[in-house]
């Protein structure tokens, strides 16, 4: 099976090379503010299967780019989405909790209103809509608060500040399932054979388990990796950013256990892999 990934030097496009022989293609290679041009790639490829794992991520920075944010998050992807449709090829796209306006308590499912409440949020949902008006067969796997040994990320933030710092104050009523790259890769092969094997797709939620805060992320990511840090809850209210941040991430994942047998990852576990990662590479 060969499969075309969009994004080569991202967290997820990283991991889907260190798991599968893909075709990544970087910056050099196709410019994602040229939605034409990323169309054109698909239908010259010999591809059975396109995987989007590129995107404009930098939340507050999209406030003030929210044109060119909409392009590669939101155009860029329909582009793709079509051109998979022409070829008959399975197209999956990976998206973000910040679809949904982030209130309440109870983990969002797919099916659940979207409202975005910032410009990355709406950049993002521009995407999906794309995808799925295009038709074809097409996945879309929203996930939230990745992290892996690679790119910017919670889990090298927390450690590289914990080199010069032993107390931190970190945010405690956002909540949230940690996701690591690496199961995000693994789930998005999975889906590709399946999918390349005739499974239909849809509008999927793939995130750890168990839903926690920031802070209790931070606590973790210490413990386990033996930095005595003491860890301050503070609310978002008091850490104020540029793009306003969902308070509710959490995801409801059944339906992708349901329809490609995929169950949510313990990312406490793959936590422990990602710091084996970061100290086998020091």
């Amino acid at each position: 099976m060969k499969i075309l990934v969009f994004g080569k030097t991202g967290q997820v496009a990283t991991e889907l090379q260190r798991q599968s022989a893909v075709q990544a293609l970087d910056r050099n290679e196709v410019d994602l503010s040229d939605p034409a041009a990323c169309a054109a790639i698909i239908r010259d490829c010999d591809a059975d299967v396109v995987i989007n794992a590129a995107a404009y991520t930098a939340v507050d920075n999209a406030e003030r780019d929210e044109d060119i944010a909409t392009i590669i998050n939101g155009h860029a992807p329909t582009a793709m989405a079509r051109a998979a449709r022409d070829r008959n090829l399975p197209f999956l796209h990976i998206s973000t909790d910040y679809v949904f306006n982030g209130q309440g308590e109870k983990p969002w499912r797919p099916r659940d209103p979207v409202s975005p409440q910032n410009a990355y949020g709406r950049s993002k949902l521009v995407g999906e809509q794309g995808v799925i008006l295009a038709g074809g067969r097409f996945a879309i796997l929203r996930t939230s608060w990745v992290f892996s040994a690679h790119g910017a990320n919670f889990v090298k933030t927390m450690l590289r500040l914990s080199e010069t710092r032993d107390d931190l104050s970190v945010v405690d009523d956002q909540i949230g399932g940690p996701t690591s790259a690496a199961d995000i890769a693994n789930a998005l092969l999975k889906m590709a054979v399946a999918m390349v094997n005739g499974q239909d797709g849809g509008v999927f939620h793939f995130a750890g388990v168990p839903s926690v805060s920031w802070k209790e992320f931070a606590v973790e990511i210490f413990s386990q990796s033996g930095r005595a840090v003491n860890v301050r809850g503070i609310p978002t209210a008091d850490y104020p950013t540029p793009a306003v941040r969902p308070l509710n991430s959490r995801m409801d994942c059944s339906d992708l256990e349901k329809v490609f047998g995929i169950r949510a990852p313990d990312w406490k576990t793959s936590l422990s892999a990602v710091l084996d990662d970061l100290k086998a590479a020091s």
